[in-house]
């Protein structure tokens, strides 16, 4: 329910939004009127001018939200973009997945400065919300260097290539030659912990010719926190164990992962351009990122012998906390040249990215190997590269009309390499230590690491794919007040996926001076990502929930092409194939006003999620003939689903001059978007036929589909300029969603919050200011109805699109020199 100080709020906003007139001011800092490069090849549009939907935002909008991750700006500032709290276990809690439109992170397509950024080499294979998804980690790109950012909210694979079915977002960096700034902040959670110190430093140089180059470093270090409760009772639930120490102990930090990790991150860029001659400039950029990132990710485990297999003396008296650690090393590098050739325009680039990941494990042991084991484990270590050439022309052909026709052409052939590297051996390996006395003696424990195990040679390895595409994008204003454009592109990988092309039709038509109506068809696609085709996971645990008690599972995913897999019924993944429509109206009376609102529709067939968990006597056999314990549960990638989704996009925003009271810019962004699954594919046959009722896609995994992220979103704002003061208000309302399970009486709704941000800066000087803010100022918390686990975590649940920490308030301190 809105609180009164928020519904006050809320109530003074929205009337001074709607009931005033804008004062129009003549001064160009002013205007709306941005031009934006992103879905227009041909020629630079503003934004209203555009045929399809985009947004753009600034440097100075990323600042004020407080936030130090990029994808928690954009979270701030986005009604079509959500990032949940916990997303799930695995890796998913080093790299968030986020969705864009209800879809996945990695069905955006992500741009710097206009050239593909490569993806991250730790899959979500946990993650509930974008389960399966392989996205860009966009907190590895330095906030201080970029200029700003254009999100284009429109299928562009005919643009710009496979992935772009959800949208575009492009990261433009700054050209700044000379000056820079220097930036400190530190914020903390309102009970104390979450502690986060971000320093930023930006510097522009000039070089020969007019060019430029400019340099940025981040640094963000984020200490964890812990939303667990009180939890008492019998530690092993409903099943009774009398020679369990503490049994109805009150567990509460027996599972401090209920919140967020331990976060270092270093990350550096330049960017620079210098031209050789009239007709010809060099160019080139580059990001250098290291993550450490630290989180416990398994249950207390006590030391008795039904938590630690019998083994004796341990070297944890007290019992286990074990630790997930991830070190990232990531980087991009480009450098091209462009200039003019006769009539055309080219540019010539080469971009090389790598994301390499090293997996460890410490606080915990392998109990086969006995009370001798190692407590510290590499677990794997996951490499992503990427090699992308492009070769693009573009000019301006008459063609007897009144307006040229803009002519784009251009090559691309890009390289993809996905390997992963086995762990140390005692972190898989079963050892021959017997369990001396108890139920258990004379048994040897299971192989692998308490929580989870590490990658062995068997499920290591690595693959390389080739893609080749080429484009034709065409744009024309048949009169003053009617543009269409087309593009068409062909793209061809080996590996057997073939060849694809896509397609996309615009147009948008001015009815009235500032009044124009605009639309776009698609279509698109998503090659399958070298991870989800042959990842091989360690055994990880799974949660779910059992007589209305979390419990976990083990579990192991399959390669698609292993022996194992296909004998439960895996096939070659496919391509996910897209068919976009957009359909909408922009309105922009004068330079100070604007308002486009935009409805969607994104079918997407044979989507790639993961099957429901396979277990059973059948299962067991079949993975134990395969050398795999028969106590796993399986799980394998397939193209298993076929999902609509329908949205509309509402942005209104305008410029309002208050004389001796300064400026402020209003904005109002609302999202509605559903997503419902049209087909199911059926179970495979040499699924079906092991006997048991299987489904391949269960009813949470659908939820978590359809359901799990909020059906709405509204974000109203003002930036107020006075005098020495500078104060942003933020106030946004995510809709309700729903964590679910196989179970419906295990379904947990959480209802729409209101969340306020404020972000108040003073200039003290014309190079120092000074801020104090808040995010979620009045520490709103999620509905209290999740189901809690036996130490007292997810009471809250996971999904939260606007976290699980409370208020959080911060300081920074910036100069400008």
């Amino acid at each position: 329910m809105l609180s009164r100080r928020n519904a006050l709020l809320c109530t003074t906003t929205l009337g001074l939004m709607a009931g005033s007139t804008p004062v129009l001011a003549a001064s160009t800092e002013t205007a709306l009127d941005t031009v934006v490069v992103t879905g227009n090849r041909g020629q630079a549009r503003t934004v209203a001018d555009s045929p399809s939907p985009i947004d753009v935002i600034s440097a100075a909008q990323l600042q004020a939200t407080g936030k130090v991750g990029l994808k928690e700006v954009l979270s701030r500032l986005l009604p079509s973009f959500n990032l949940p709290a916990i997303n799930g276990g695995g890796t998913s809690w080093s790299v968030r997945g986020v969705t864009m439109r209800g879809l996945s992170g990695d069905q955006v397509l992500v741009l710097v400065n206009g050239k593909r950024r490569h993806n991250t080499a730790l899959i979500n294979n946990l993650a509930r919300i974008g389960t399966a998804a392989v996205p860009v980690n966009l907190d590895l790109i330095p906030v201080s260097a970029i200029d700003h950012i254009e999100v284009l909210r429109d299928g562009a694979s005919a643009q710009y290539g496979s992935d772009a079915i959800a949208g575009v977002i492009n990261i433009i960096l700054k050209e700044n030659d000379s000056g820079g700034s220097a930036e400190t902040s530190f914020g903390r959670y309102g009970s104390g912990d979450g502690d986060t110190v971000h320093q930023t430093f930006n510097y522009g140089l000039a070089l020969p010719n007019d060019g430029f180059a400019n340099l940025s470093l981040d640094s963000k270090e984020q200490e964890p926190f812990d939303r667990t409760g009180s939890a008492t009772g019998n530690l092993y639930g409903t099943a009774a164990r009398p020679d369990a120490r503490d049994q109805t102990v009150n567990r509460h930090g027996w599972n401090p992962s209920y919140g967020l990790g331990r976060e270092k991150v270093t990350n550096t860029s330049y960017n620079l351009e210098m031209p050789l001659n009239e007709d010809l400039k060099f160019y080139s950029f580059s990001t250098f990122s290291y993550m450490e990132t630290t989180k416990v990710t398994g249950n207390y485990r006590p030391n008795d012998i039904y938590s630690l297999s019998g083994v004796a003396d341990t070297p944890y008296p007290d019992g286990i906390h074990a630790q997930r650690r991830n070190r990232t090393t990531d980087y991009q590098v480009a450098a091209g040249v462009k200039g003019d050739a006769g009539a055309w325009a080219y540019d010539l680039s080469s971009t090389y990215g790598q994301d390499h990941s090293v997996l460890n494990a410490a606080n915990t042991l392998n109990p086969s190997l006995g009370p001798t084991s190692p407590t510290s484990f590499n677990l794997a270590t996951q490499v992503f590269d990427q090699w992308t050439n492009n070769l693009d022309f573009n000019r301006n052909i008459e063609i007897g009309l009144p307006h040229p026709l803009q002519t784009s052409v251009g090559f691309e052939w890009r390289r993809e390499r996905y390997r992963i590297e086995p762990g140390d051996y005692a972190s898989y390996t079963p050892g021959d230590y017997v369990i001396p006395t108890g139920p258990y003696a004379g048994q040897t424990p299971l192989p692998g690491l308490a929580s989870y195990n590490g990658t062995s040679p068997d499920d290591a390895g690595s693959m390389t794919r080739d893609n080749v595409a080429s484009y034709l994008d065409l744009g024309l204003d048949l009169t003053d007040k009617w543009y269409v454009g087309a593009a068409a592109r062909y793209e061809h990988y080996d590996q057997d996926i073939g060849s694809t092309w896509s397609g996309k039709f615009s147009t948008r038509y001015e009815i009235l001076p500032g009044l124009a109506l605009r639309g776009t068809v698609n279509n698109g696609f998503r090659a399958p990502s070298l991870a989800q085709t042959i990842y091989a996971s360690s055994t990880f645990t799974s949660g779910g929930v059992v007589n209305g008690e979390q419990v976990s599972v083990p579990v192991k995913v399959l390669p698609v092409d292993s022996v194992e897999a296909q004998a439960l019924g895996a096939e070659k993944l496919k391509p996910e194939k897209s068919l976009n429509y957009s359909a909408g109206f922009t309105f922009e009376p004068s330079p100070n006003y604007r308002l486009t609102t935009d409805f969607y529709q994104i079918s997407i067939r044979d989507r790639i999620v993961p099957t429901s968990l396979l277990g059973g006597p059948a299962v067991s056999q079949i993975l134990a003939a395969n050398g795999l314990s028969p106590s796993l549960y399986a799980q394998y990638y397939t193209n298993a689903v076929d999902t609509r989704t329908r949205g509309v996009d509402v942005v209104n925003e305008w410029r309002q001059d208050l004389a001796r009271y300064g400026q402020v810019r209003w904005s109002a962004a609302w999202n509605w978007n559903q997503t419902k699954i049209e087909k199911l594919q059926a179970t495979p046959a040499k699924l079906a036929s092991l006997g048991a009722n299987y489904q391949l896609f269960d009813r949470r995994l659908q939820k978590d589909l359809t359901v799990a992220t909020p059906s709405t979103k509204l974000i109203l704002g003002n930036s107020w300029d006075i005098a020495a003061f500078k104060v942003n208000t933020t106030l946004t309302r995510f809709g309700s969603y729903v964590e679910a399970d196989n179970n419906p009486i295990n379904d947990r709704k959480f209802g729409a919050k209101w969340i306020t941000d404020l972000d108040v800066a003073y200039a003290l000087s014309k190079s120092l200011t000074v801020a104090l803010g808040a995010n979620n100022l009045f520490n709103v918390y999620p509905d209290k109805n999740g189901i809690k686990d036996w130490a007292g975590g997810y009471e809250y649940g996971s999904f939260s699109p606007f976290g699980l920490g409370g208020a959080y308030y911060y300081t920074r301190l910036a100069y400008n020199f």
